[in-house]
This record gives structure tokens, sequence and C-alpha cells, in this order.
């Protein structure tokens, strides 16, 4: 009989996903315990295997908690929660999602931009409160053939790019190292990336190096009339910039899948209508959930047949 590799789960996968991994391993809900710690110090020896999601991570803390560990899949694309560096040091090879998320994750980002732009769930509200009735809905800004700015042109950020042309937008871009295979300008700051949009689109990696990356300079370069969307993560911007921005009109909206302190949202955005909220949900269609469960398995099978995981994140 084959033996099953002992696999610890310490987030909520979905039960689709959770089902798959029972089947063909020895799978331990660590998020279920009510004391991870004390477990992990008793048993935690016995695990070659953690699957984990990309807001739960896996720290350096764990990693050394698991000494027998050799393979970590993830379930998403954010890296800012996984310690990478430890992995690499242990020899612990790390699986993630990449690709399979990329169209979700982009028609999200042009969900928020028209939303927040033509002012779609305000008016929707102004019709339900029964306001329409007293007289016209205010005027919104145009959307098509304004000037996008893309923060990071990796996988989605192509992809957000490639939608912007149906909209017959000049598109330019900044990252950190030029995408060299791609035909839009590179912006030699963010700040100037900025000035020069009317939609700022945050679609870099996470992680200590981009925390903050948007600021209050960003911020007032983007200006009165100049609108942000973030399908990134919460810790690309300042959030206390961003609220004070808000709030006072120096940029004109924003639209914001993902914050600081989930599933915390500063109360300060709750009241505003220039502002659409998401709860996290860009990548959240039942395909592209299931091609990244799938992708949470293959990264398994990989690495215990050819010793490799099929999407590493160490590359």
């Amino acid at each position: 009989m084959t033996v099953k590799h002992k696999l610890l789960q310490s987030a909520r996968l979905p039960a689709a996903l959770e089902s798959r991994l029972a089947q063909a391993y020895d799978v331990h809900l660590l998020w279920a315990e009510s004391d991870p710690l004390r477990f992990l110090e008793a048993q935690g020896h016995g695990f070659d295997t953690l699957v984990t999601t990309a807001t739960v991570g896996a720290s350096k803390d764990l990693i050394c908690a698991l000494p027998a560990l050799r393979v970590i899949s993830s379930f998403g694309v954010g890296l800012d929660k996984l310690d990478l560096e430890t992995a690499r040091r242990r020899g612990v090879a790390v699986g993630y999602t990449p690709d399979v998320l990329n169209e979700c994750v982009a028609d999200t980002a042009f969900a928020l931009l028209m939303d927040v732009v033509r002012r779609v769930s305000e008016a929707d509200r102004f019709v339900r409160r029964g306001e329409w009735r007293n007289g016209p809905f205010p005027l919104s800004t145009r959307v098509s053939g304004k000037r996008i700015g893309i923060v990071g042109m990796g996988r989605i950020g192509r992809v957000i790019a490639k939608r912007s042309l149906g909209f017959t937008m000049p598109v330019r871009y900044y990252s950190r190292r030029p995408a060299l295979d791609v035909p839009y300008e590179r912006m030699a700051s963010l700040v100037a990336l900025a000035e020069w949009a009317d939609f700022l689109v945050v679609a870099t990696a996470g992680g200590p190096e981009a925390r903050h990356l948007i600021n209050a300079g960003v911020l007032d370069a983007l200006g009165q009339r100049g609108y942000l969307i973030n399908i990134a993560r919460g810790t690309v911007i300042d959030e206390v910039a961003l609220v004070d921005a808000l709030v006072s009109g120096r940029i004109a909206g924003a639209g914001l899948d993902v914050y600081e302190n989930e599933p915390q949202v500063p109360e300060a955005l709750l009241g505003l209508d220039n502002v659409v909220l998401l709860p996290h949900v860009a990548s959240s269609t039942e395909e592209t959930r299931k091609a990244m469960g799938d992708l949470v398995l293959d990264n398994l099978q990989s690495f215990f047949s050819r010793g490799y995981v099929q999407a590493s994140a160490l590359e």
C-alpha cells in the first residue's frame, strides 16, 4: 500500500480542493487547531508538505517549525507573506498559482475602473434612495481615450494593458525593471507615471520592496482628476495617505479590492461615494478558483514525481 505524504494545511481552501487533497495526502488542518503553536511543537516534525494561501502565507517561524518540510504549495499569486528566503535556505520548493488568474484579475481591474469613473455604484444607490425623482444624477467622467498608467508590467499588468487598447487608451507603465517585450513606454519614475496618467492601476507584486510604493507624493502627482485602482496587494499603498487624499479631494476617486489589514477597511472610506470597495475578490470566479486548485495539486504531484514544482515562486 502506498504511504501518503503528511500534509499540513494552514488555511481554509475551496471545498473541492480540500476534498482532492484529502484523497491524495494525509492531511492535517492546522487552521482548525485551538493552539497551533503547541501542535507544531509536538507534531511539526512529521510533515513534509505544506499547503497554504497567499493571504496566510508561510512565515519563517512556521517553516522552521517543520524540520522535515520539503515542499510548499500556495493557493494564490501573492508572495509577500511567504518567507521565500527561509524556504530557499532550507532547500524547500515553493509552488504558487500564476497565470491562471490573470484574465479574471484584469477583468476586475476594469470593473473597478469603470465603476468608480462612471459612478455606477453611486448611481445605483441614487436610484435606490428615490433621489432620481428629485432631479438628474450628476455627470461622470469619460473612460475611453484616457491615459492609463500601469504599476507593474508583469503577467497581470500585460493583460490589463491589452484590455485598455479596446478603450483606445494610451498605455505607459512603471516597473523596477524594463519589460523588454512590450510596446508600451516605461516611465522613468512612478511619480512621472502618476503625473501623466488619468487612471493609475496598481498591478505590481507585493513584498517588503513594494511596501507603500504608492505614497502621498505619488497620489499628489496623480492629482484631483486622477483615479487609483488597486488589484495588487493592500500593503503596496500607504493607506493612511490614500484615505487623506480621498477625503481631502486630492485625487478624484479609487477602486480597491485589497487593503493593508484585511478584512479591516478604514472606516473613513465607507461613507465616500468616490470609492468602490470590493472584499478581495479579483480572482473569485468558479473557473479561476478551479484552475488555481488544479495548479496547487499539480505543483505537489510534479514535486513528488519529478523533483520540482510546476510553477516555482523561487525562480
